[in-house]
């Protein structure tokens, strides 16, 4: 088992929490990113560094991950692809992608990208904030402690 951070727009805050689970469990984590990232300081966590270029670290996540690993990622084709490959895939928000709800977030997610580019919509996501530090938290711990729980 080993939890794999899609590292180039998850929120610190984020990756902070995930490494102090990682320290509790035992649990490798491996950050994917196209730019360098600062080094963690635990013999648990690596870095992999990709070329820049449009949906790489994803390629690489997508190709690596096992199915008893969990992801974390708010790029949804790429949390798609990995509960279609019988992984876990987590949103820094807090929101667990299941075959139950990955189709439709993908649907929902195509859709407000074509209504931004009409320019019938404006924006993205509301700020992260308090809430979905909390979210993520308990949504990691569960998670987790299941995962733990499936591999014993």
């Amino acid at each position: 088992m080993k939890i794999w951070i899609d590292a180039d727009a998850c929120p610190r805050v984020i990756k902070e929490m995930v490494f102090r689970a990682s320290e509790r469990l035992q649990v490798p984590v491996c950050l994917v990113a196209n730019k360098d990232l600062s080094k963690a300081h635990s013999r648990l966590i690596t870095s992999i560094l990709v070329a820049d270029g449009f949906d790489i670290a994803d390629d690489y996540i997508a190709e690596h991950a096992a199915p008893e690993d969990l992801v974390i990622t708010a790029d949804i084709p790429l949390a798609a692809r990995i509960v279609a490959n019988g992984g876990v895939a987590l949103d820094p928000r807090g929101e667990l992608y299941t075959e139950e709800n990955v189709g439709e977030r993908l649907s929902i997610r195509d859709l407000m990208q074509e209504l931004r580019s009409a320019g019938l919509v404006q924006g993205g996501p509301a700020q992260f904030g308090l809430t979905d530090r909390k979210r993520f938290a308990s949504a990691l711990d569960r998670t987790l402690t299941r995962m733990v729980k499936r591999k014993r």
